[in-house]
């Protein structure tokens, strides 16, 4: 997955400052950008509001998209650093290749967890021969400083841990959630479940309280702490809870509704963000963006049928990490 914008800014995040000690409800909106191919995604971390929520700093939403005549998801071969990228899919299939020879199709429920570490680049497409309709989510964790440099990985899990009570069914994504653990890699105290609410369903969702939360709905309407979310729409739920009360409130069409719950310890870093890359000053930035430019370090990406991505140009002012501002 990647940040296709041509005028990228960067993003200073991190820190524990703004971060409530309480419980919260922030409606996060969603901006829409491109993602290649006829993918439009929602973006809503980071957000003019909230930045990250635990290491969890990326989050797009896409579809459902009926792609039956369309090339679906095409991005072009682009670099990481200093981050893990998850790909989750409710529809569809997403083909991941990446600079280490990994060549896996994703599909719906799988988790597909690629750690960038010191440098990894990769390529995401939907097969030629794919299914009708396209949904799913893309999203980043930001590693901390002992992990940033580590070497590269990527991590298929076709079978994940679930956890289901009366109309509630949660798939474990990466973390632990009520006991079932996610066999995905992780460097920080964070979770992630994919959560679904039979028709007319209620569930009380055991959390952390020392975890800052957020509900990310994927499909269908649900009121959550008291509030209501249609699809593509993220509720920041702040930290201090023990619990959370969810009820499916009859969306569209009806047959239930379902959530991605992301949550994790508040990431203490202070880390900067620019296109692709996370590092903690510009030198890291630049260093990668002028590695990519001389194809050095990322290694390459064989079998993508089309030219890499070229990185955008730096903007003029350094790029100094500070905390996450609102």
């Amino acid at each position: 997955m990647s940040d296709l914008e041509t005028r990228p800014q960067a993003r200073e995040c991190g820190g524990r400052e703004d971060v409530p000690g309480r419980p919260v409800t922030e409606l996060l909106s969603p901006r829409e950008t491109h993602l290649g191919g006829s993918t439009v995604v929602r973006r809503l971390l980071p957000n003019l509001g909230r930045r990250m929520v635990g290491a969890w700093c990326f989050v797009d939403h896409y579809g459902p998209d009926d792609i039956a005549d369309e090339p679906g998801m095409q991005v072009p071969p682009h670099p990481h650093i200093g981050l893990q990228t998850v790909s989750w899919l409710h529809q569809g299939e997403v083909l991941h290749r990446d600079s280490l020879g990994s060549l896996q199709t994703v599909r719906p429920r799988e988790l597909g967890l690629m750690t960038a570490g010191r440098a990894i680049a990769h390529s995401e497409e939907t097969p030629r021969a794919h299914s009708r309709y396209l949904h799913g989510a893309q999203l980043w964790v930001a590693l901390p400083d002992a992990h940033r440099h580590t070497a590269p990985a990527f991590e298929h899990h076709a079978a994940l841990p679930e956890v289901a009570h009366g109309g509630l069914t949660a798939t474990v994504i990466l973390g632990e959630l009520d006991g079932a653990r996610s066999p995905g890699t992780v460097h920080t105290p964070l979770m992630g479940a994919d959560l679904t609410l039979a028709e007319g369903a209620s569930a009380r969702v055991p959390l952390q309280p020392d975890f800052e939360y957020a509900l990310l709905t994927m499909a269908g309407s649900t009121e959550a702490a008291g509030v209501r979310l249609g699809p593509g729409r993220m509720l920041y739920l702040g930290s201090g809870r023990r619990e959370l009360d969810l009820r499916e409130d009859g969306g569209p069409g009806g047959g239930g509704s379902s959530v991605l719950l992301l949550g994790g310890e508040p990431f203490a870093e202070k880390i900067v963000m620019w296109w692709n890359f996370i590092g903690r000053s510009t030198e890291d930035i630049t260093r990668a963006r002028e590695d990519w430019a001389a194809g050095t370090r990322f290694g390459e990406v064989h079998g993508y049928g089309g030219p890499r991505l070229d990185a955008p140009a730096l903007p003029a002012t350094p790029l100094k990490p500070r905390g996450r501002e609102r």
